[in-house]
């Protein structure tokens, strides 16, 4: 037996009885050697950290454009407390915590530049839309390695497809990042917008810090807290009514006090512009794309106006308006 197959067998002995399994994955689209050491959910959350996608995330948006300062959160350090959070849950509900922590790593992959206005941006214009779940997916089933993707498992795409609030995971170790994702950016998304001065502690509404707690410690603490009590033993991720009315509630204050708010969301009309010129442009000059992109539509048969998108959708921050300014802004003649 090898360290596998021994892994393998303490998840039969030790885990709960709703846990996805390893040995009882659905399995990979391309059938694989089994590895020796490690298994398939392993295996894929080793992939996805390895992935340019995952690496890329350091400099992307999570909520304030280009912040001023060392401690603002980016999307790699979101996607990182996701995974911290969920991790968390699942080992004490003894779920599968590498299932858990390969969708919490995958699951903002396909995020645009700037965040939610570049998602947006992506999606007024292309004729197939954009949702960076989806977009998530085509990057981990084609966009890496030349059009041959990450080949995860299907669990772990089924995790990442349906994190959204709207998603419906087919795991419970999916569930529980569904979760995560909120309780993650709604704190440390207050923690950057009092370190931004947009709020403070003391403007976030009574009827939410009298069951949360007035600290990112304490609401982190009651929500993880709130999901491993009420769901522990069960064949379900759930909250108790208070616990999540508080959360989805504190989640609202934050769409109309920060997310929504003109002085933190100045910018964010700039970077649309800026973002749709790009995809006009690029789907105008289908052979000024990477090889690798064009390499998509010419031998993959991908469509022009999806790989534009994910073209856009992939570059960084920094990138982006490197690459507008070296199309749209002119240069000084000198002799």
């Amino acid at each position: 037996m090898n360290i596998r197959q021994q892994n393998e067998l303490q998840e039969q002995q030790t885990l709960s009885p709703y846990a996805a399994l390893s040995i009882d994955s659905q399995g990979r689209d391309r059938q694989e050697e089994q590895s020796d050491m490690r298994t398939v959910y392993q295996r894929d959350r080793d992939r996805i950290i390895h992935c340019k996608a995952f690496r890329r995330l350091k400099h992307k948006t999570q909520v304030f454009l280009a912040p001023m300062g060392d401690h603002y959160r980016t999307r790699l350090t979101h996607t990182l407390e996701v995974s911290q959070v969920a991790r968390t849950i699942a080992k004490s509900l003894r779920l599968n915590e590498d299932l858990t922590e390969a969708i919490a790593l995958g699951h903002d992959l396909g995020h645009t530049p700037f965040g939610h206005a570049g998602e947006r941006a992506l999606n007024s214009v292309c004729e197939y839309g954009f949702q960076h779940y989806k977009e998530s997916i085509r990057v981990v089933e084609i966009l890496e390695n030349d059009g041959r993707g990450l080949n995860l498992t299907k669990e772990v795409r089924d995790g990442i497809l349906n994190h959204c609030t709207s998603g419906k995971p087919s795991t419970l170790e999916g569930k529980i990042v569904r979760l995560s994702d909120k309780i993650a950016y709604i704190n440390h998304d207050i923690d950057d917008a009092i370190r931004g001065k947009i709020i403070s502690e003391a403007d976030i509404p009574k009827k939410y810090t009298d069951i949360l707690g007035t600290s990112t410690k304490s609401r982190l603490d009651f929500l993880i807290h709130d999901i491993v009590n009420n769901s522990y033993e069960k064949n379900d991720i759930v909250m108790s009514p208070e616990g999540e009315q508080a959360m989805m509630g504190l989640r609202a204050y934050m769409f109309e006090h920060v997310y929504k708010n003109p002085i933190a969301k100045s910018e964010e009309g700039k970077a649309e512009a800026m973002l749709v010129s790009l995809y006009e442009y690029y789907l105008k000059h289908i052979e000024q794309l990477p090889d690798e992109f064009r390499y998509l539509i010419d031998e993959c048969g991908e469509k022009e106006a999806q790989v534009v998108a994910d073209y856009i959708a992939g570059m960084s921050d920094q990138y982006s308006v490197a690459v507008f300014q070296k199309i749209f802004v002119p240069k000084f003649w000198r002799i």
